[in-house]
């Protein structure tokens, strides 16, 4: 396999991740032991104890390409027809061998060797080696048309940044076959988060000869949404613990079968359905109903009369943020910092915890959870104190405040499980401190997310569920470029915020690296406050009492080949 190159070596920036514990180059090289590097998915035997599991899904995939979406719901069915190079261990954020049972750095850490797993088989029987796996990279990094557009190519562009053209810079230097099943990966630049971002349901490993038969990369604009190649509407095929079957759209079903020939332990159920309902009430009656076995995100309001009628509300371990955005494009006041700080002092963040948010919700004192590295103890706070916002207002000049605030219909997010009852107690929070605020509502899908995007929206409601253990996947989401939801371009401090993220990344040595983020989180919540921090909530699925061995995910990544479903 040939080397492929990427462009512009020299420059280190690339877009951050948008979306597992980092491990740096010390921890990294535990996983060259290979006793270290026995995967638990190899236990488990035959599987195959029968049944059927249905679960009911919040919305239909975009299409059954992982490397062509973005969304939760597209990630729910792929993920468990394909595998990656990197796994995640199940009910945890912490990385695992899959597809490649060990791994080592270069000194440098900008090459990184992969052992893969041996007697491994696509679902079309193509064997799974390290010429497939540098067939996957090339496929990615060599997009081109709609298929290079961020819209599609999301994870891509967001964590390695450019393609082949060479127009932007890429993290990715190239994928070289030294043996049978031994491949290296190239980088252009050290980052911390590698291998881990590997982990992400859109790198994973799919089969060369079923995305060249059926056009894997046919993919065409057409005006603001994309027709799909046949292989992403109808042949997906990985080396996974499911095989995909059908997908009835007119009836909102899609079917996976076990894969009897999986390498690992095999999932014990027969088939895997999941229904499309996009309605939470709906999805909840048709619980009742015994039409589906569980479903995702029941309401908070709901969690102890479900228990109390026999189901399962497995809750998950908190691993996101809710935040209040602010956007300092249109707004002038915004862009002073004693009128972001009387903002924060306006709201009672722990009223709205404890009255609106999920048992066990946490308020969040930064802009990631106190479990991933970098979280500083000492960051300045902002108590509730309305008094001291009108105080900060006066001082800033803007006492008469007026701000346009928006929140999200038709969604639930595992971070913000009732958006417009948090809007209402933020809402009240501000007018009690003498700000006048004018209320924005758009349908998740119908605008809102668009808008907040393009900085639009003047202060907002919005957050992020963590892909892995990093807090590159959370500040350097947000914040590792000036062109952001924040606008954070408009203001002195933008670029020296994405300047030392981009410095902090790149950090070698694990201590120094930790103190870095330390420092950042210190001066984003004194010197910057881009956003405030809100809270941290735990999401929840809920089950039938005849469901077992369902392993709930505080990624929200859960893997159904352990379930059973009793008779």
């Amino acid at each position: 396999m040939p080397l492929l190159k990427g462009a512009n070596m020299l420059q280190s920036r690339v877009a951050r991740p948008r979306r597992l514990a980092v491990i740096g180059i010390a921890g990294a090289l535990a996983f060259s032991l290979a006793a270290c590097a026995e995967s638990e998915r190899d236990a488990g035997g035959g599987g195959g104890e029968g049944g059927t599991f249905v679960f009911g899904a919040t919305g239909a995939p975009s299409n059954f390409d992982p490397f062509f979406a973005s969304d939760g719901e597209t990630f729910r069915v792929t993920r468990q027809i394909f595998e990656n190079l990197v796994g995640i261990k199940p009910g945890t954020a912490e990385l695992e061998p899959e597809l490649a049972k060990a791994w080592e750095p270069s000194e440098d850490g900008k090459t990184w060797t992969f052992e893969l797993q041996q007697g491994v088989k696509f679902h079309d029987g193509t064997p799974f080696d390290a010429e497939a796996v540098c067939a996957n990279f090339e496929r990615m990094y060599t997009q081109e048309g709609a298929g290079s557009s961020p819209a599609l190519a999301y994870y891509w562009t967001e964590n390695f940044g450019g393609f082949a053209d060479g127009e932007k810079p890429s993290l990715y230097d190239g994928c070289e076959a030294t043996g049978e099943h031994t491949v290296e990966l190239k980088l252009t630049r050290y980052t911390a988060d590698f291998p881990t971002m590997l982990s992400q349901d859109s790198f994973a490993m799919q089969s060369p000869k079923a995305m060249d038969e059926y056009k894997a990369n046919d993919v065409k604009a057409q005006g603001d949404s994309f027709v799909f190649s046949e292989y992403a509407r109808q042949h997906p095929t990985g080396t996974g613990p499911f095989v995909f079957e059908s997908y009835d759209e007119a009836n909102g079903t899609i079917t996976l079968k076990r894969n009897d020939d999986y390498w690992g332990g095999k999932a014990k159920l027969d088939t895997l359905i999941f229904r499309i309902i996009p309605n939470e009430t709906a999805r909840k009656q048709a619980l009742e109903a015994g039409e589906i076995d569980g479903y995702d995100f029941p309401s908070p309001s709901d969690w102890d009369a479900l228990e109390k009628a026999g189901f399962k509300v497995e809750i998950r371990d908190p691993f996101n943020i809710l935040y209040l955005g602010i956007t300092q494009k249109d707004n002038p006041a915004l862009k002073e910092l004693k009128v972001r700080q009387a903002l924060a002092h306006a709201i009672d963040r722990e009223t709205l915890v404890s009255s609106i948010m999920p048992e066990n919700s946490e308020v969040a004192k930064q802009m990631y959870p106190s479990s991933v590295d970098g979280y500083a103890d000492d960051v300045q706070e902002y108590p509730h104190d309305p008094e001291k916002a009108k105080q900060l207002l006066d001082e800033a000049g803007y006492s008469d405040l007026t701000v346009e605030l928006w929140y999200p219909t038709q969604v639930t997010r595992p971070y913000m499980p009732n958006p417009e009852a948090i809007f209402g107690a933020i809402k009240e929070d501000l007018e009690a401190a003498g700000i006048t605020v004018k209320p924005v509502s758009k349908p998740w899908a119908g605008g809102y997310v668009d808008d907040v995007e393009s900085a639009r929206a003047e202060l907002f409601l919005l957050g992020w569920t963590g892909d892995y253990n990093s807090p590159n996947n959370f500040i350097g989401t947000f914040f590792g470029t000036t062109d952001n939801q924040f606008y954070t371009g408009g203001s002195p401090w933008g670029e020296d915020l994405a300047n030392a993220l981009d410095e902090a990344d790149s950090i070698v040595d694990d201590a120094e690296r930790e103190a870095a983020y330390q420092d950042i989180n210190r001066d984003m919540m004194s010197e910057y406050l881009p956003a405030i921090p809100l809270s941290h909530s735990p999401p929840a699925l809920v089950v039938r009492s005849e469901v077992e061995g369902l392993v709930p995910s505080p990624l929200t990544k859960e893997e159904f080949s352990t379930v059973t479903v009793a008779e």
